[in-house]
């Protein structure tokens, strides 16, 4: 009797909720790329602990009255919990309120043709998994609130690159992985500068520009900004 051969999609999701690291004990970024993992600044995390903290805190009557909305809206609980890689190939959980049907995830498959985004990530304007609440939430970006969790937590910052999911890193060109050189982010350059356009390549250049050009000055001026498209519910499709 032949094994059954595997696929680096099933490898990857077998190894959730460890660690994604080569063999050779590398980081995911080192073993691919050659590049070292970007050191996380004290005044990054600083800022990060504050910032979640205080969210947290002043916002926890907004996060449960969108609870609330979300449980009404639709069946299912509140939020949405889903396995993502983060600095160096760390996996962890990442939180966000629930903004489609529960069998989001099944229905994806059905979906594929309609797929918007160019490249290994799947968007679409108008969803069809996605519940009233949910439209509201993703167009005002309230859907990541619970991610302030993750960042206090230090598997996330308030600034940096989108969370991958473990399925699209396995299938990652060597130089994707450079964007894994830095702690994922709730915001970040790719976000605020082509806010709509869900082109891969364009993520990547994008990524890789925020982890060279690293600093408080960056992340405030990303920060300013995001909050400017919250403001006007221009947030994510």
């Amino acid at each position: 009797m032949t094994a059954p051969t595997l696929t680096r999609e099933a490898v990857v999701e077998t190894l959730a909720p460890t660690v994604l690291v080569p063999p050779s004990g590398l980081s995911v970024p080192e073993a691919a790329t050659g590049q070292a993992l970007v050191p996380t600044p004290a005044w990054k995390r600083a800022i990060d602990l504050f910032g979640a903290a205080s969210g947290l805190l002043l916002l926890a009557p907004l996060i449960a009255l969108i609870a609330v909305a979300v449980v009404v809206d639709s069946r299912g609980g509140p939020f949405h919990r889903q396995h993502r890689v983060g600095r160096g190939g760390s996996l962890f959980r990442c939180w966000k309120f629930r903004s489609m049907v529960r069998n989001a995830a099944e229905l994806q498959a059905v979906l594929s043709d309609r797929n918007e985004a160019n490249g290994l990530i799947f968007k679409m304007k108008d969803d069809p998994r996605r519940t009233r609440v949910g439209r509201f939430l993703r167009r005002t970006s309230l859907d990541e609130l619970p991610q302030l969790w993750n960042v206090l937590r230090g598997e996330m910052s308030l600034v940096g690159p989108r969370p991958p999911l473990p399925a699209e890193v396995a299938l990652y060109r060597p130089e994707h992985f450079e964007r894994l050189a830095v702690t994922p982010g709730m915001t970040g350059l790719w976000q605020v500068t082509l806010r709509g356009r869900h082109d891969f390549a364009d993520m990547v250049a994008l990524d890789l520009e925020y982890a060279r050009r690293l600093s408080f000055w960056l992340d405030l001026r990303i920060l300013l900004r995001t909050a400017g498209t919250v403001v006007r519910g221009t947030g994510s499709c």
